[in-house]
């Protein structure tokens, strides 16, 4: 069982013991690709774990942006988490309904606008259901709370900045996303993206580092993913994927044992892949 850890990881167990805290908020940030036939807003309204929020992952996003559910300003993060009722003082625990996919991903959002007290729920709403834990389908009742947010900016890189990194070597680029994907053998899934890789990066595909269960890797067995992937771990990374989520899940496993420097590609293959002045690998890292 993965040691409980507030600030990235908690345990079903923990998480019942903790439900009726006051100042616990639960998010439950389920997201699926288009191929998954699955709708995390109407799963959340079905059932939910009692108390939880919907985050939605698309609304909570830059709109001026052509690609999708990019960083929103800090201003709409913070209005759309006030209406939420998520603010100062807050535990926050994230999950979603594929066990550990998109929680991640607002993990890491929370993370960039200076929020600590913020963990994913291990395993997600499969394993809390597998348990037999306690379920609802009422709206939780809301109380506005202000949060002071402090980006941080170090934690997010865009195309020139990883285009640099590629081409100096200084930071190791890390993939999730399939071998297939990454070899560009299989065709992506979105219309008008190039197939293949980031020049220099490597691929550790995101369901490398779970369980079975759903569940995340041990911390030592997390890190030796990273390095049979042949990442030097001494450097700093950027995380990478198809749109900028299961990337987050890369970012949440290093810092899991301990690697915090540690940024996310935002835009990812859907932008690399589109984006005509910059080159793109095949085959094996």
């Amino acid at each position: 069982m993965a040691q409980n850890d507030p600030k990235t990881l908690v345990s079903t167990e923990w998480l019942a013991a903790h439900l009726k805290d006051p100042d616990l908020r639960v998010l439950d940030a389920s997201w699926y690709l288009p191929d998954m036939n699955r709708d995390g807003r109407a799963e959340y309204d079905e059932r939910h774990i009692p108390g939880a929020r919907f985050f939605d992952i698309d609304d909570v996003s830059d709109a001026r942006s052509d690609l999708p559910h990019m960083v929103p300003p800090v201003e709409k993060f913070m209005s759309r988490l006030r209406a939420m009722g998520v603010g100062d003082g807050h535990q926050v625990v994230i999950y979603d309904g594929a066990g550990i996919f998109s929680a991640a991903r607002v993990w890491w959002l929370f993370k960039l606008m200076g929020q600590n007290d913020v963990a994913v729920l291990d395993g997600g709403l499969p394993k809390w259901l597998a348990e037999g834990r306690e379920i609802e389908d009422l709206p939780p009742v809301i109380r506005d709370r202000h949060m002071t947010v402090r980006r941080q900016n170090q934690m997010v890189r865009d195309v020139t900045q990883v285009a640099r990194a590629s081409k100096l070597g200084d930071h190791e680029i890390i993939d999730a996303r399939g071998p297939a994907r990454f070899r560009g053998d299989a065709p992506e899934p979105r219309e008008g993206l190039r197939a293949g890789h980031i020049p220099g990066s490597r691929n550790v595909h995101y369901a490398s580092l779970l369980n079975e269960d759903g569940t995340l890797k041990e911390p030592d067995a997390l890190r030796a993913t990273f390095e049979a992937a042949g990442v030097d771990l001494s450097k700093p990374a950027i995380t990478s994927c198809g749109s900028g989520v299961t990337a987050a899940i890369l970012s949440l496993a290093m810092a899991r044992f301990g690697k915090t420097d540690v940024a996310l590609y935002d835009g990812s293959w859907t932008e690399w892949g589109a984006f005509p002045t910059v080159p793109v690998a095949t085959g094996e890292a």
